[in-house]
């Protein structure tokens, strides 16, 4: 196996796919610790048989494979439980007990020192509240040792350490042990600040994702409703005394499709239905839906604009003036033709999954029908609607045309711009 690929086995085998991002850090902290650890021990222990005295190489070789042999069990059981608390009482008791066989705290050149990394890992790698315990071991076993060393000063034959060389490892010890709980503070740290770094990056995508959300449901739904949906789970319908619904038909359309691509034809509609949108947002009205060519829009709904019903007539005149002079926009030259109601309609939000939100009522159908007896380059109005408008425009005589349902129907067509 090549060494690439080690790191990558290895964090197969500690981690797993549910692990938190803490969790992943403490597996991390204690691994990282024993092979520091282990390292470490390997070459204290050959600088001391190089400059020290002849002590028996069993005890720090036993530690080291149990480090090791605790590790190796960790990765095949993955019980992190276990391990850690094994691991940290090896650390812990393993430093007396070698402390213990070569002497006292002088002659073993303060070894137990490095039991003080159980409770600084238990910090990183359990909790404060649990590492008191811990310390407070570190604590009684130190206790405990220099109360042997002074009850068993003068029982125990002197070990003959030269003063340089017990210094020499006084300063090994202490600069081990700080190294190593600066290493595991600082990558503690490093991770950490890796990890929020990933959070801060996961909140940002997440803000994005759901700013991109809001602009696609605004892009289907009215800003009120849309909020209404976000945080209301009943059907939502309204009733509105007063709302002017425009129809605007392209005339000729399905037979200037049949020539085209079908890719010419959804750019031909989206150039068109997009200015048309664009407008619509100028005037502070409500674009409803598109069905096939026809395009829908209403005013009234929200309180964006005050006389909606004359914002209403200035986009119907802008939409026809557009596609007049706009070859770019509209380069078939397709002509559109307009009605114009006003009156109570319902409103609401239809279904669960895909939903729309739509418009019903007399008023709806009395402008979807005048827009089809309509001309090309017509715009025609319901009764209610040319009294709100005629102080403002121009209108031929009204005419009397006959609706389904309806019955004879008075309409009045608008004949040019403000006067």
């Amino acid at each position: 196996m090549s060494s690439a690929t080690a790191p990558a086995r290895l964090e197969r085998l500690a981690f797993a796919p549910t692990d938190s991002e803490l969790l992943r850090l403490q597996k991390s902290l204690l691994i990282f610790a024993t092979g520091l650890i282990t390292l470490a021990t390997m070459v204290w222990l050959l600088l001391y048989w190089l400059l020290g005295p002849r002590f028996p190489v069993t005890p720090p070789l036993l530690f080291q494979l149990a480090l090791v042999g605790n590790l190796a069990l960790f990765l095949k059981t993955r019980n992190f439980e276990f391990f850690r608390i094994t691991q940290l009482g090896l650390l812990l008791f393993a430093p007396f007990a070698l402390q213990w066989s070569m002497g006292n705290f002088i002659s073993a050149s303060g070894i137990s020192l490095w039991g003080l990394l159980a409770p600084i890992g238990a910090v990183l790698i359990c909790s404060p509240r649990e590492s008191l315990a811990w310390f407070a071991a570190f604590l009684f076993l130190t206790a405990l040792s220099g109360a042997f060393d002074l009850y068993l000063v003068d029982a125990r034959p002197p070990v003959l350490v030269p003063v340089r060389t017990s210094l020499f490892f006084f300063a090994l010890n202490f600069a081990a042990v700080s190294c190593i709980a600066y290493l595991l503070l600082r990558y503690a740290t490093q991770e950490k600040l890796k990890a929020r770094a990933r959070l801060e990056e996961a909140h940002a995508r997440l803000q994005e994702e759901q700013a991109r959300s809001e602009r696609l449901l605004l892009n289907i739904l009215p800003a009120p409703v849309a909020e209404r949906l976000k945080h209301e789970e009943q059907p939502i319908a309204d009733g509105f005394a007063d709302v002017t619904v425009m129809f605007v038909d392209i005339v000729g359309f399905t037979h200037v499709a049949e020539g085209l691509a079908p890719k010419q034809v959804f750019a031909m509609l989206n150039r068109i239905f997009s200015s048309f949108d664009e407008l619509a947002e100028q005037h502070g009205l409500e674009k409803i839906k598109t069905i096939g060519d026809a395009y829908m829009v209403a005013g009234g709904l929200n309180t964006a604009t005050e006389d909606y019903t004359l914002a209403m007539a200035r986009l119907a005149l802008r939409m026809r003036a557009l596609l007049a002079r706009d070859a770019q926009i509209n380069d078939h030259h397709l002509e559109i033709r307009i009605g114009i109601g006003t009156g109570p309609v319902v409103a609401g939000v239809v279904g669960k999954k895909k939903f729309i939100y739509d418009l019903w009522g007399d008023t709806v159908n009395i402008a979807s029908r005048i827009t089809a007896e309509g001309v090309p380059g017509m715009i025609q109005v319901d009764e209610t609607t040319y009294r709100r408008l005629r102080s403002h425009f121009r209108f031929h005589a009204p005419q009397q045309i006959y609706l389904k349902g309806k019955g004879h129907t008075t309409v009045y067509r608008l004949a040019g711009d403000e006067v």
